[in-house]
């Protein structure tokens, strides 16, 4: 998928004549003989398209005790996916033959295809907002302990 040396001379040579059209990523522990993410190269002779669709399915699996499995809604979305070459955030992208040539032919899903979800912005006014109440009432609650204190006979804190 990106190695350098005979691989990436045949993988470019591949994707120059317009023979890979898909390339689906799969979960890890799928299959008996093998316990790491596997990928579906899916190779047509005639393709219509001047891109290469990308499908992230490695995060869409049952989780099993010794094998992960593909539940008959997995294996839809990954058909319905190929059949309609949609794209969908975070699970598939159809990638230009240059962008692909731009990055050294790499077929690397996770080049083209991001799972990373972005971080939700945080409103430090409103943190600080919060933070100053909290200690308000924090000033409030070691007052009145310490009225507490001071009536047992007791040092405040």
């Amino acid at each position: 998928m990106f190695r350098g040396g005979a691989e990436e001379k045949i993988r470019k040579k591949l994707l120059e004549d317009g023979n890979i059209d898909t390339i689906i990523g799969l979960p890890a522990n799928l299959f008996f003989s093998t316990g790491i993410p596997v990928c579906i190269l899916v190779l047509k002779k005639c393709k219509k398209f001047e891109d290469v669709l990308f499908i992230n399915a490695a995060e869409h699996y049952e989780k099993g005790k010794r094998q992960n499995t593909l539940l008959p809604e997995h294996i839809d979305k990954i058909v319905n996916t190929y059949k309609h070459r949609k794209e969908e955030d975070r699970y598939s992208r159809r990638v230009s033959m240059h962008e692909i040539g731009k990055n050294d032919f790499n077929l690397n899903i996770s080049r083209y295809v991001s799972t990373s979800q972005e971080e939700e912005p945080i409103d430090l006014k409103e943190i600080n907002k919060k933070l100053v109440e909290i200690e308000k009432e924090i000033t409030k609650a070691r007052e009145t302990h310490n009225q507490f204190l001071k009536e047992l006979g007791l040092p405040p804190i």
